[in-house]
């Protein structure tokens, strides 16, 4: 047989030969190294034997997928240590996940003190140098093992699978799993590793399951590497903004108040608002936006509509949800888009029958609503483009175990806008929401943070989504070619798309490397008929118009987070709930520190006084800690010379006396102009 490796060389052999002896021929170094194998574009186990023509990539702790498979034969001696220790917990998945892993288990809680035990018991595992060994076993005999072994999640999976999948499990010493693999050859082989955090998860994401413990940890092949890794993921807790947004006393979360419901403190208001301001006049004055306020929920029949109703009705907070049987048997029939005497009959039925209740909703999205501010006047093409912006308060039912601090959470409020469009104004419009969402990441000083994703529906579910594929050939063409024509570099992702139109989503991560979308412009050319939305054009006939779904600045939670990690909660001054702290000597310079104070205040500048009867360099300290951007000292000195002592975040030493005047002028300045470092 012919393997053909990864430089385009090949080697020949006369009897079928594993990966990890292929890798051992080619070189003694290469065999030790290699974790997995790729055979003709497919990863493997090291121990899979290959017995004819191929093409072959030994893969290494290199290879994304060799880590993988090293971070996985960690999670698999993480479950023995557990079991060993815990031998009524319940094991059930443990996958590789990127730059580590992690494993769940049916168990009570755990403390650092018990991740500590189960790590010293992992190392015990890894000197007992228990070979790894791979087998395969028929359904019949894989449920009688796990049934043995009472490991009912692991029963679970195994009668999930369909028919005719091969059933792999893998062993060392006493401990077996089902697994698909691939792993090492012998648990000697992980030297190198470190129990991270453990927190709660629900069994397969769903809040209806019950709750289970992860455990994350972390794996390397050499110990610096480890070292590097540990020494980053301390340096990431430091920004984290669930950390620091508390420390900051920006928002909290209180369990009685409910999951994915931040409560912003009067700081993170602050921080909030003043976006908001921002943004607000920004659309208004100097992008031509009119503003709109709309209900925070409707009638179910307004989301049907659109279709958002079948496409979104599992993340609503549906309310009176007790009357849904009643209304689905019309939906069933779609009998909503019959206008007969019949669909009355039926709806006033349903209303009759619930003594007036109606299905209401609290809204997932804006876009119906501002339909009809547009539709409560007949618009000429003279009108267009009309943009309708709105500070939106949104609702969305995310599950328990998708939330994470702001940046995915059940309620948030966001920069929307909708801009009803000719098609001649579409490609000129859009590119002008693109400036803007550019203009706003280029303020907050997040641009180079950002890549562009285009996101194109997925042709091999066309029912998801509105239209035929010649409709959404045409306006992911036409999208395509105003992204080239701005120049933008930008990938492509199938699947993405709102069910409505393509999406243009500017993409960040946090500092865990998690990516989540922060600004979307989306292309509509589907809901204005929908809507029954319309403008009259030259000839004074009534033409369909194009709608442009967009937010400017995208989510203020999420930006918030985003900001807090980004600077690791040093804001730009002009963000900053407290821009200034004064700082009297003593209490005899009270009176000169509140003249300071407020003539700071009626320039516009948030300033507080720290009257506290503290030595100078407590509060100094506490200032740094608390991120304010500048202290001013002020004592006799200062007070007869009606100036301040400036000390500057960031900066060791103070940049000295400064007349008053000077100082507000200067700090004014760096508001008015969103200066960042």
């Amino acid at each position: 047989m012919k393997i053909t490796l990864k430089d385009g060389s090949f080697k020949e052999y006369e009897s079928p030969m594993s990966v990890r002896d292929i890798a051992s021929d080619i070189s003694e170094g290469l065999g030790r190294m290699t974790l997995a194998g790729e055979v003709n574009g497919e990863v493997v186990d090291q121990r899979t034997v290959i017995s004819e023509d191929c093409t072959l990539n030994i893969l290494t702790f290199k290879d994304d997928a060799g880590q993988r498979c090293f971070n996985h034969s960690c999670a698999h001696i993480l479950a023995q240590a557990v079991k060993r220790l815990y031998p009524d917990a319940k094991c059930t998945i443990g996958p590789s996940v990127d730059q580590g892993f992690y494993y769940d288990f049916d168990m009570p809680s755990l403390s650092r003190e018990d991740l500590d035990k189960i790590e010293a018991e992992m190392k015990k595992i890894v000197k007992e140098a228990h070979p790894i060994e791979r087998f395969e076993l028929s359904r019949e005999e894989a449920l009688k093992l796990m049934t043995e072994k009472d490991e009912p999640y692991k029963i679970e999976l195994i009668n999930d699978l369909p028919e005719g999948e091969t059933l792999s499990f893998y062993s060392q010493g006493e401990f077996t799993d089902l697994c698909a693999g691939p792993h090492v050859m012998n648990t000697k082989e992980i030297k190198y590793f470190k129990l991270t955090s453990s927190s709660g998860a629900y069994w397969r994401g769903n809040e209806n399951n019950k709750m289970l413990v992860r455990i994350y940890g972390t794996a390397y092949p050499k110990k610096a590497d480890l070292e590097e890794r540990l020494e980053f993921l301390e340096n990431i807790k430091k920004r984290d903004h669930n950390r620091l947004g508390r420390e900051m006393e920006l928002f909290i979360t209180v369990d009685v108040i409910g999951q994915g419901l931040p409560l912003f403190m009067p700081k993170g208001t602050k921080v909030i608002q003043t976006l908001q301001r921002w943004i607000e006049d920004l659309e208004d004055y100097e992008w031509g936006y009119v503003r709109t306020r709309t209900p925070l929920m409707a009638k179910s029949n307004l989301y049907k509509l659109s279709d958002h109703w079948f496409h979104y009705k599992d993340g609503m907070f549906v309310l009176n949800d007790d009357l849904m049987s009643a209304e689905d048997a019309i939906e069933d029939q779609k009998l909503y888009n019959d206008t007969s005497v019949a669909m009355k009959n039926a709806q006033e039925k349903v209303y009759a029958d619930n003594d007036g209740r109606e299905v209401m909703a609290l809204r997932p999205m804006t876009c119906p609503f501002q339909y009809f501010v547009y539709k409560a006047k007949q618009h000429s093409y003279r009108d267009l483009p009309y943009r309708m912006g709105e500070t939106s308060t949104l609702f969305r039912n995310e599950d328990s175990g998708e939330m994470h601090g702001l940046t995915r959470v059940r309620q948030f409020t966001i920069s929307e806008g909708h801009l009803i469009c000719t098609p001649e104004q579409i490609a000129d419009e859009f590119k002008n929401c693109v400036k803007l969402a550019k203009y706003c990441l280029t303020t907050l000083g997040l641009e180079d943070e950002v890549t562009y994703r285009m996101s194109k529906w997925d042709p091999a579910n066309p029912d998801k989504y509105l239209g035929t594929a010649e409709d959404w050939d045409h306006v992911q063409n036409a999208m395509r070619e105003i992204l080239d024509d701005i120049g933008l570099e930008y990938t492509e992702e199938e699947g993405e798309a709102a069910f409505y139109g393509p999406k243009l989503d500017i993409q960040a991560k946090n500092v865990y490397g998690k990516e989540d979308t922060m600004i979307t412009i989306q292309l509509d050319m589907f809901l204005s008929e929908r809507y029954d939305m319309y403008y009259i054009d030259k000839n004074g006939e009534k033409q369909r118009p194009y709608i442009i779904h967009r937010t400017s600045m995208g989510c203020y939670e999420r930006t918030l987070a985003w900001l807090i990690e980004h600077y690791a909660g040093a804001l730009p001054t002009w963000l900053m709930p407290e821009q200034v702290r004064v700082l009297p000597l003593s209490d005899k310079y009270l009176d000169y520190a509140e003249k300071v104070n407020d003539e700071l205040k009626k320039n516009g500048v948030h300033a507080t006084v720290d009257y506290r009867a503290e030595k100078l360099g407590y509060k100094i300290r506490e200032a740094r800690h608390e991120k304010i951007p500048y202290m001013l000292v002020v004592g006799e000195k200062e007070r007869d010379a009606n100036t301040v002592s400036v000390r500057k975040r960031g900066e060791e030493k103070e940049q000295g006396a400064m007349p008053l005047t000077e100082f507000i002028d200067k700090i004014c300045e760096e508001i008015r102009t969103k200066a960042h470092d």
